[in-house]
C-alpha cells in the first residue's frame, strides 16, 4: 500500500469506529497490546519498550534477551542524523524478533535540569538537535515497518514523584523549545 494512502484509510477507518471502539485504543487489552477491533479488521498491536533497545516478551525485567544500544544522549554526541536512522532500521529488526509492531520510543523530551532521573533516554537540551534526530530515528523504524510511540513528550524532567508532579513552564519557553521538537516529528514523518 502506497503511504498516500494511509492517511485516507485512517480517516476511513476512523470515520467508521464508534466512540467506545476509539476510548479502547488509549487503554489496551493489558500493558503491552492495544484492543482489536475485529469488525473493521484492526488487529491487537503488540509493543515493546525501548528506547535503547527492544525490551523483549513485555516484562518489565527478565524474559527474552535483547541488544542494547546506545543511549539517546549517546547517539545525539554524534549530531549524526544517518547513524540514528540505521539505529531505527536495527531497533526496528529487533522489535519485530520480540514479535512486536510498535516500539515505545523514541524519547523526545528537552533537557531542561541537570537533575532529570532520564536525561539519558533524551536526545539533548537543544530543541532543533532532538527534532532531528528523532526524525531519523522514527524514520529508521518506519521504513522497515515498526511504529513508533514517543514517549515522555515534553517537561519530564524529574523522576522522583514524576507522575503526581506539576511542571508549570512559561508560554514563550513552551513555544520556543519545549514543544520544538514534538512538532517537527510530527510534521517531518507524515
Amino acid at each position: 500500500m502506497a503511504s498516500t494512502l494511509v492517511p485516507t484509510l485512517i480517516e476511513d477507518l476512523l470515520s467508521q469506529m464508534t466512540l467506545q471502539e476509539k476510548v479502547a485504543l488509549l487503554a489496551g487489552t493489558n500493558m503491552w497490546h492495544t484492543v482489536p477491533v475485529e469488525r473493521l479488521g484492526i488487529p491487537s498491536l503488540k509493543m515493546t519498550d525501548g528506547p535503547n533497545g527492544a525490551r523483549g516478551a513485555g516484562s518489565l525485567t527478565g524474559g527474552v534477551k535483547t541488544t542494547c544500544f546506545p543511549a539517546e544522549i549517546s547517539l545525539a554526541s554524534t549530531w549524526n542524523t544517518d547513524l540514528v536512522r540505521r539505529v531505527g532500521q536495527a531497533l526496528a529488526d529487533e522489535t519485530k524478533m520480540k514479535g512486536a509492531q510498535v516500539l515505545l520510543g523514541p524519547t523526545v523530551n528537552i533537557q531542561r535540569s541537570p537533575l532529570g532521573g532520564r536525561n539519558f533516554e533524551c536526545f539533548s537540551e537543544d530543541p532543533y538537535l532532538s527534532a532531528r534526530l528523532a526524525v531519523a530515528y522514527i524514520t529508521g523504524l518506519q521504513r522497515e515497518g515498526v511504529g513508533a510511540s514517543i514517549k515522555h513528550y515534553v517537561c519530564n524532567d524529574e523522576e522522583f514523584d514524576r507522575v503526581f508532579g506539576k511542571v508549570e513552564v512559561a508560554h514563550l519557553d513552551w513555544e520556543d523549545g519545549a514543544c520544538y521538537n514534538g512538532k517537527s516529528e510530527v510534521e517531518s514523518t507524515s
